[in-house]
C-alpha cells in the first residue's frame, strides 16, 4: 500500500515521528509527504533524505495560504522547487479551496498561484498534486490549459460527474481515509473505476478512527473500504492503487 499524500512534517508529529514512520515501514511500500509552502517543503525534503526509498517529497503552496501571501513569497518558493526539482517527485500540493476562501479577491488570488504552479509543472514534465474543494471543476479547466504529464486530484471530494471527467483525461483521484464512514466518498468509489484510483490518509487529518491522530499506516482503512465497497480481495486493491501510485509518481 502506499499512502500518496500526508504531512509527516507537521507538528503534529513532533512527538513519535520516528514510531509513526515505523509503523508505516511495517505496513506500506511508501509514503508520500506532502509540501505546503517554504518550511513545509525544507521539512519534506529532510524527512525524505533520512528515509531514502521510502518517504518521497512533494513541494507546494497550499491554495488557503495563496490566498493572502506576498507575491515575493510565492516567487521563493518556485524558486526552492526549481532548485530541487530532481528531489521531489510532484509539484503540489497546490490549488483552489472556495470553502475556506470565499470573497472573490482571495479567491481570484488563488487561482493565480495556481496557474504559476501548473505552469511550473508543465514546463518541468512533473505530476501534479491539486488541492480542489469546492472548486474542482474550475481547478480541472484550469489544469487542462497546461500539458501536465500527471495531475492527481487529492483527497477527492467533489462531484460524480467530475471525477468521471478528470478520469476521463488520465488523470487520478486520490481517495481518503474519509471513505472508511462518508457516504458521499463510498458513492465515489462504487462509480469509478479502481484504475484511476490511489488511496491517501492526508493525516494527520482526516482519521478513520473518532478522536485519534491520522498516520500514514492507517491508509489501510481506506484500502479496505474500497475493497468492500467494490466486493474485491483486499489485496486486488492493494496490487492495483500501489500499481497506480508506483506509475504516476515513478516509484
Amino acid at each position: 500500500m502506499i499512502d500518496v499524500h500526508c504531512h509527516l512534517d507537521f507538528k503534529d508529529f513532533n512527538r513519535n515521528r520516528e514510531e509513526v514512520i515505523e509503523r508505516a515501514r511495517s505496513k506500506l511500500r511508501a509514503v508520500i509527504d506532502s509540501g505546503v509552502g517554504l518550511g513545509g517543503n525544507r521539512r519534506a525534503l529532510e524527512l525524505a533524505s533520512l528515509n531514502p526509498g521510502f518517504i518521497y517529497p512533494t513541494m507546494g503552496f497550499h491554495p488557503v495560504d495563496a490566498s493572502k501571501a506576498r507575491q515575493d513569497l510565492i516567487g521563493e518558493v518556485v524558486s526552492q522547487i526549481e532548485s530541487n526539482i530532481d528531489l521531489i517527485v510532484a509539484v503540489g500540493e497546490t490549488g483552489m479551496d472556495f470553502h475556506h476562501t470565499r470573497d472573490e479577491e482571495g479567491r481570484r488570488r488563488q487561482e493565480e498561484t495556481f496557474r504559476v504552479f501548473v505552469e511550473l509543472a508543465a514546463e518541468h514534465e512533473m505530476p501534479l498534486v491539486v488541492h480542489a474543494r469546492d472548486a474542482e471543476e474550475r481547478a480541472l479547466e484550469t489544469v487542462l490549459e497546461y500539458r501536465v504529464p500527471e495531475v492527481i486530484f487529492h483527497c477527492y471530494g467533489g462531484s460524480i460527474e467530475t471525477a468521471r471527467r478528470i478520469l476521463d483525461e488520465g488523470y487520478y483521484i486520490s481517495i481518503s481515509t474519509l471513505v472508511a464512514f462518508s457516504e458521499h466518498h463510498m458513492e465515489l468509489v462504487r462509480a469509478i473505476p479502481l484504475e484511476g484510483m490511489l488511496t491517501e490518509t492526508d493525516s494527520p487529518y482526516l482519521s478513520p478512527f473518532r478522536g485519534k491522530r491520522n498516520e500514514p499506516a492507517f491508509v489501510e482503512e481506506a484500502v479496505r473500504a474500497i475493497a468492500r465497497i467494490k466486493d474485491m480481495d483486499l489485496e486486488d486493491v492493494d496490487s492495483i492503487t500501489t500499481a497506480n501510485a508506483e506509475r504516476v509518481f515513478g516509484l
